[in-house]
């Protein structure tokens, strides 16, 4: 049971001031009703539109930039001869990534992000990367070197915020913004305990099973992100009990796709919640902040229910082709653009992008091209490119870009969900996509991590492998010692560096480099940055 300090009427009132949904309605207002609305096209995507505002990109986590001793990632970013360096160089757009305060509250302390600060809880600047007035010299710096700045909005889930801690104590309809179910008290013997120290705890898939037998839950999805055995099995977790405003003490069972702090948005309730706080978020970055553009994050999982077969579907859903329509649309109203990091089949890519985000990161081709460069073949680039004009994906509405995570990528969607049992041609080879996606997964593997000399690229639970752009390239090169690369080993990393630029570069649509990319970084040492690694 949570302490008895946390059941509150002034507990409540602390979180109500503090919860995005009510702070997202006071922002939204200053738009509504005025001629401002009214100006621009929203209906359509418009990825001609887009380049043509910023064509060459500079993206950077905030966490990963490196300041000064005493200095603010925001004031480093404030600093005028960095942006007019990156205008003499062709930048035309900086995407900062989130900046908003991120991670969870626990009582009335501020918990860390669990995700690279995906985990939103409020829409004021996270006092880890500064201040608003070090934000606005930020955007003052930009605005005098003529680049636009792109940051971000997360219509999918939020963290452990002040809104989630209202709706687990069934405050005014913040229930209605989580797709969470509150467990009948004669049912709580399926729930497992929640660990000391923990406030939920995952499910096991039989647990989830019976659950949905019960009628509580849908069940299991076709995915799990993230799988990671006893840690999560499910994409279902248990909160620990918790009393609510009206003195009843729930459990609940909640969704989420990605970590267990970050429950997933309900964007069809009765309540509309979901869509009056992601609107409010947009309005405040867009209006408040000054963005010019925002990427919409994990934008393709906004639906899900059991269909008629019994499967539980939420990729391509109707539910977040609307959803993001609605998103998209409002972001041109309000004079932006946006983009999505979207990796999805590539019909349900093609689907979200009809009157959703004007452009989309080119998980398309990104794996293939990699794997080109690893084996020297560039047999699955050619299917992949060929596949894109299958489904109607233009090359123009991409960002064809460098490294914009900490991993490679390789869950190879296309092949693993709806295409696992079509058949593929590939070096004269008719391969069903199951198979072909496993072949491929198991080269790179193999290559790139299970190799003796690669042990500095690392598992990245199912999804790829933790490296960088140029420790692909040195495991390529079959380089072990990151720390006695020569001079004539440096030249020729460049050079394939160079190469994979020139191959996103030339190609129609945006271009995007990091600031990993930028500098060539390789992999640290795990037991240097062990902290960070802890939680994923």
């Amino acid at each position: 049971m949570e302490n008895e300090s946390l059941d509150t009427n002034a507990y409540i009132d602390w979180l109500l001031a503090r919860a995005m949904l009510a702070g997202a309605g006071q922002v939204a207002a200053r738009l509504s009703g005025q001629k401002e609305q009214w100006q621009r096209p929203y209906a359509h995507t418009q990825p001609a539109a887009a380049a043509a505002r910023a064509s060459v990109w500079f993206t950077a986590y905030p966490s990963a930039i490196m300041t000064q001793p005493g200095q603010t990632v925001l004031q480093a970013l404030a600093d005028p001869d960095l942006w007019a360096a990156f205008r003499d160089i062709g930048i035309a757009a900086v995407h900062t990534g989130p900046l908003k305060r991120s991670g969870g509250v626990t009582g009335r302390n501020y918990t860390p992000t669990i995700d690279g600060h995906f985990d939103r809880i409020g829409l004021e600047i996270d006092p880890q990367f500064g201040t608003d007035t070090d934000y606005r010299q930020m955007m003052a710096a930009a605005n005098a070197a003529g680049l636009v700045v792109i940051g971000d909005i997360v219509p999918l889930h939020s963290g452990k915020g002040p809104d989630w801690r209202l709706a687990e104590r069934a405050v005014d309809d913040y229930p209605g913004l989580y797709h969470m179910v509150e467990i009948a008290e004669s049912d709580w013997d399926l729930l497992p305990d929640v660990p000391p120290g923990r406030d939920s705890v995952n499910l096991k898939p039989e647990v989830v099973d019976e659950l949905a037998r019960r009628q509580y839950i849908i069940g299991r999805l076709t995915r799990v992100i993230f799988y990671d055995p006893g840690v999560k099995e499910s994409n279902w977790s248990a909160t620990a009990p918790v009393r609510g405003a009206d003195g009843v003490v729930r459990r609940w069972v909640y969704l989420h796709y990605f970590k267990e702090g970050q429950p997933v948005f309900n964007w069809l309730d009765q309540s509309f919640a979901a869509q009056r706080l992601i609107a409010g978020d947009i309005m405040h970055s867009l209006g408040v902040l000054g963005e010019g553009m925002v990427r919409l994050d994990a934008n393709g999982f906004l639906g899900v229910e059991r269909d008629e077969q019994g499967q539980v579907t939420s990729e391509g859903h109707p539910l977040a082709v609307t959803g993001n329509q609605l998103i998209a649309g409002l972001i041109r109203k309000a004079g932006g653009y946006s983009f999505q990091e979207l990796n999805l089949t590539l019909d349900d890519m093609a689907a979200m992008g009809q009157g959703g985000a004007d452009l989309s990161y080119d998980f398309v081709t990104r794996p293939a091209y990699h794997h080109a460069l690893v084996t020297g073949n560039a047999a699955f680039l050619r299917l992949m490119l060929g596949l894109m004009g299958d489904f109607g994906i233009r090359a123009n509405s991409l960002i064809h870009a460098l490294q914009n995570h900490d991993e490679l990528t390789l869950e190879l969607v296309h092949f693993w969900t709806k295409y696992a049992e079509a058949s593929f041609e590939l070096d004269g080879e008719t391969l069903p996509g199951l198979a072909l996606r496993e072949k491929i997964r198991e080269q790179m593997y193999d290559r790139l991590m299970r190799a003796p000399h690669a042990s500095y690229n690392l598992q990245s639970t199912t999804n790829g492998i933790s490296c960088t752009t140029a420790s692909i390239i040195t495991a390529t090169l079959g380089l072990a010692d990151l720390n006695q690369i020569d001079e004539t080993q440096k030249a020729l990393i460049k050079q394939l560096h160079l190469l994979l630029v020139v191959y996103n570069a030339f190609q129609p649509g945006v271009f995007a480099l990091s600031g990993w990319d930028l500098v060539g970084a390789l992999p640290l040492p795990p037991a240097e940055v062990a902290e960070l690694m802890a939680d994923g």
